[in-house]
């Protein structure tokens, strides 16, 4: 209807409305659209909503995660709700006050989860009993748990954390039946959320316990895949294709032998083959990455010589990324050197070079006064993307000076946003870093203590 009578003629959103509501009517349905999208298309961000299943309580804010304010937005949410003993059914919160609902009770202890299937765009969060039986319920039989809520509650768990409404080592607990998950969406959801943690950490203390906990935690994943992976291939399923290469890169960057084993291997069979490549082009990416890694000056410089010699796109593009994944300084600092000659790298390519080098651990360092150095040419490519690159795992005092300096010292143009961008976030790191490490540091060696 909507379209065929606007059609060749301009429209504006309540049009749209208009004529959903009108299909809502003829279908004896009961909602204002109109009321129901404004709160939606016209505000700022979105809401978390908390229940209390103790009391059936449940109240909604605007989700921030540095909430200095009492925010006075409200959404009108479609909330679907089951518990261990129910099917999903639906509820409408439509206030900012809190409202008492019958079906949002734990009567007998049993677990409830809203947002089912991760068919509203809103964050939930729980009372700790409840946060505990959901998390009891991952670890016993997490398919009880619809797919789509078993990434949702990692990534609610953790952001909710990010936020200071429930405690870090809550969304650390949500990633213990990781150990018998084999769908993507959970493992993508936990991998994503735990990047920031190895930022923070993987220069400290927490990261030799943190690397055994994920190191254990991926084995069955990856013997999971083992037959395929072995045997450079990839299942029909598209998500598993996903998750083969989570597998692979989780277990060989925390140190699965196995892992680093299988990727040296089918590398070096590359290398010795006169310019056959076996290895599967999906796979391609991260068995580069690992086996550069794990390798030294011979596999580097046969990873530079494919990448100059190689006229596909996507190959020069993964092997140029491969190359930064040695953990060799002087490997690095050659590598970067080469972003220097236009011949070597172009210039629309030297500022993702360069941050790939940064996300190295070994690189960050060398990445950040590198760029320093050579500001004048470097900041051609993309200044700011560079800053963002480069600074990712700042979390000292120390480090927010040198940005200072760097603010002060140098003719940053376009860039001069990102410099300020990096001061903030690198205060939000000093600040979560000095709150969190020794509570993340306890919960890491107590788990792999077990």
């Amino acid at each position: 209807m909507y379209l065929s009578d606007f059609k060749y003629k301009n429209t504006d959103q309540n049009d749209l409305w208009e004529y959903i509501q009108k299909a809502v009517n003829d279908d004896s349905g009961h909602t204002n659209v109109a009321e129901l999208m404004g709160t939606w298309v016209n505000q700022i961000g979105y809401p978390v909503i908390t229940i209390n299943t103790t009391n059936g309580e449940i109240y909604q804010k605007q989700f921030l995660f540095n909430d200095s304010s009492e925010s006075i937005l409200w959404w009108h949410i479609p909330i679907t709700v089951m518990s261990d003993t129910s099917e999903p059914s639906s509820e409408w919160l439509t206030s900012s006050e809190i409202e008492k609902k019958e079906k949002f009770i734990s009567k007998s202890g049993e677990w409830i989860l809203a947002n089912v299937n991760c068919t509203g765009y809103y964050r939930v969060n729980y009372n700790p009993e409840n946060w505990q039986r959901l998390l009891n319920q991952l670890e016993t039989n997490p398919k009880r748990i619809p797919l789509m809520n078993r990434g949702q509650l990692i990534d609610d768990a953790f952001n909710l954390a990010r936020a200071k409404l429930v405690n870090v080592t809550l969304a650390l607990n949500s990633t213990r039946f990781l150990r018998n998950e084999t769908a993507y969406l959970p493992w993508e959801s936990a991998v994503r959320n735990l990047d920031y943690f190895v930022l923070m950490f993987d220069r400290s203390e927490v990261y030799g316990p943190m690397q055994m906990y994920l190191r254990e935690q991926v084995k069955g994943l990856y013997n999971f895949f083992r037959n395929y992976t072995d045997n450079s291939e990839v299942p029909n399923d598209h998500s598993l294709q996903h998750n083969q290469i989570t597998a692979i890169e989780v277990a060989c960057s925390n140190g699965l032998p196995e892992c680093i084993e299988m990727a040296t291997k089918m590398y070096a069979t590359w290398m010795n083959s006169n310019n056959t490549n076996n290895i599967h082009p999906n796979l391609r990416s991260v068995i580069y990455c690992q086996a550069v890694a794990a390798g030294g000056k011979t596999e580097w410089e046969f990873a530079w010589n494919k990448f100059q010699s190689s006229s596909d796109t996507s190959e020069r593009n993964q092997l140029r990324k491969a190359l930064s994944c040695t953990r060799k300084i002087w490997l690095l600092n050659r590598y970067l050197e080469y972003t220097l000659n236009a011949e070597k790298i172009r210039l629309m390519d030297v500022a993702s070079t360069i941050n790939y080098i940064a996300q190295n651990v070994v690189g960050q360092a060398l990445a950040w006064n590198f760029i320093r150095a050579h500001w004048e040419y470097v900041s051609l490519g993309d200044g700011a993307m560079l800053i963002e690159g480069t600074t990712s795992r700042f979390s000292t005092q120390f480090e927010l000076d040198e940005l200072d300096r760097f603010e002060t010292d140098y003719d940053l143009g376009p860039a001069t946003r990102a410099v300020q961008q990096a001061k903030e976030q690198t205060q939000v790191n000093i600040q979560w870093v000095n709150k969190n490490k020794d509570i993340i540091l306890e919960w890491f060696e107590t788990e792999t203590a077990l």
